[in-house]
């Protein structure tokens, strides 16, 4: 859809314009209910869709832009680039951790409300030289951490699909804006599945990418072994372009790898017969939900139908994942978020010394789920605790990465439900933060593994989405993107798929 969306506004049968005019119109009248952005950038995403019509005018005029990309030669040399990229005026969106020169990134915490940085992101600005166009920043849990979309410091984000249910989290409102037809795409973060929880529970495609493929320059850090940027769309077509603009080696991150950027879209034809796909028993069994199995289990049937061999498999130490996350992830939070103390950045309250401004600035900066984590944090990496509990998680996390290493060597892939449930109904867990935390239960043993995955629609329960989560060893996104897009064509009359559509 992104795809035909740029052709037809490069070939003039549609304007850039009116493509954001109709997405900023969307929003105007959904977003109230929703609550899906925290700020929107409707002037300059004009004045930049206005640009690329020019120029793209001013190319057919010498009959070079009905050719396609690549004759743009008028104008500035950056409006020419905007002009001439795959994603020429396709208006997105994009999580308020994720820099934007100019507009303000908050993280949905009040620490940072009036932050506004000086600079784009890598993913940003390789967005802006494709001649994509930011409309605005999405509401989430803050600094990422959550599971609901109900911990920003402003105001919950609702599922498009039921307002009474949570949109899931922590890129709720980069989910809930895909998926409601807000924007064509938009960019989340993944530390523990918020990417692809959120995918799941809002019924849209969700990536997160192996651990170094996209850049983290200008992403702000919540748990920085885990973090990834990853897209979010309505169809894994839309998902390997975004994919092939913003992956890639990016020398202002030291933890970005230098591995080349295949072709996404070239492969997502392919046959998929003969793929070798496990299934994790550890992840088919309690706490799943039954309707929750019952559509993952008739997305195996079709991968079988498809000549893949399905076979279940083993990952043992699975069920330590969810406890060495909340060891190390808070850890990690503990330390990155110590910046914010009053001095550098953001929110600052005075008080009459300087320890009593700090511990001020943050009690007051800070919500409730972040103090939190903070304090586990710290606790975890004190004197006389280091080793009990940080060192002993670092050690079992090798285990469960081992378990995939081991399942890889036998398997191309492995499939799993993204979430053991559909989307829950709001304020149902905010009293109970482990059973909030158990909503991740699925997607955290990829995060601490460091490979790719993807949540992709695979049918419903209790009228809500369910979605299938696509396992691959690290740097096997053009695999899984293949699986997937399969699925999805395979998929295409089926019921549940015309509902989704008539809804949207």
């Amino acid at each position: 859809m992104i795809a035909q969306a740029a052709d037809a506004i490069r070939k003039g049968e549609l304007r850039a314009r009116e493509l954001v005019e109709s997405c900023l119109s969307r929003i105007a009248g959904l977003d109230g209910l929703l609550g899906c952005f925290l700020s929107l950038d409707g002037e300059r995403a004009l004045e930049r869709a206005a640009r690329i019509d020019e120029e793209l005018a001013r190319a057919r005029q010498r009959g070079a832009g009905a050719a396609g990309p690549g004759g743009m030669r008028a104008g500035t040399r950056e409006a020419a680039a905007e002009a001439d990229g795959v994603l020429a005026g396709v208006p997105y969106a994009c999580k308020d951790n994720i820099c934007t020169r100019g507009l303000r990134t908050t993280c949905a915490s009040r620490i940072l409300e009036e932050y506004v940085p000086p600079y784009d992101a890598t993913v940003v600005h390789r967005l802006a030289r494709a001649g994509a166009i930011l409309v605005g920043k999405t509401n989430m849990d803050e600094f990422a951490m959550g599971s609901s979309g109900e911990n920003s410091a402003f105001f919950p984000t609702r599922n498009p699909r039921d307002t009474t249910r949570v949109p899931g989290g922590s890129s709720s409102g980069s989910a809930a804006a895909v998926a409601a037809g807000l924007v064509p795409f938009a960019l989340g973060s993944d530390t523990g599945g918020s990417v692809r929880q959120p995918a799941s529970f809002c019924g849209v495609v969700g990536m997160k990418p192996t651990y170094g493929r996209v850049s983290r320059y200008g992403l702000v850090a919540f748990a920085s072994s885990l973090d990834q940027i990853g897209p979010l769309t309505l169809t894994v077509e839309d998902c390997a372009l975004v994919m092939e603009v913003i992956a890639g080696h990016d020398p202002r991150d030291a933890t970005s790898a230098q591995v080349s950027v295949p072709n996404y879209r070239e492969a997502l034809g392919r046959d998929v017969g003969g793929l070798r796909l496990g299934v994790p028993r550890e992840y088919m069994g309690e706490g799943i939900e039954p309707g929750v199995r019952e559509a993952v289990n008739a997305a195996l049937r079709v991968f079988s139908d498809l000549g893949c061999v399905v076979e279940e498999c083993s990952l043992p130490h699975t069920e330590y994942a969810l406890a060495v996350y909340y060891l190390v992830a808070p850890a990690e939070a503990s330390s990155n978020l110590a910046r914010y103390d009053g001095v550098r950045y953001g929110l600052r309250v005075d008080a009459g010394d300087i320890t009593a401004m700090y511990s001020r600035t943050r009690r007051q900066g800070f919500g409730p789920e972040v103090r939190r984590r903070i304090m586990l944090g710290t606790y975890a990496l004190s004197a006389g605790y280091y080793d009990a509990y940080y060192l002993k998680a670092q050690r079992v996390r090798t285990l469960v990465k081992r378990d995939f290493e081991q399942a890889f060597s036998r398997y191309d892939l492995l499939l799993a439900p993204t979430s053991p449930t559909v989307a829950f109904r709001l304020g149902e867990r905010t009293e109970d933060p482990l059973s909030m935390y158990m909503a991740d239960v699925c997607t955290i043993p990829v995060n601490l593994a460091g490979i790719p995955a993807i949540s992709i629609p695979c049918g419903e329960s209790e009228g809500l989405p369910v979605g299938l989560q696509i396992m691959g060893p690290p740097f096997a996104e053009v695999t899984i993107l293949q699986a997937a897009h399969a699925f999805e064509q395979a998929t295409a009359g089926a019921p549940w798929r015309k509902r989704e559509g008539e809804r949207r």
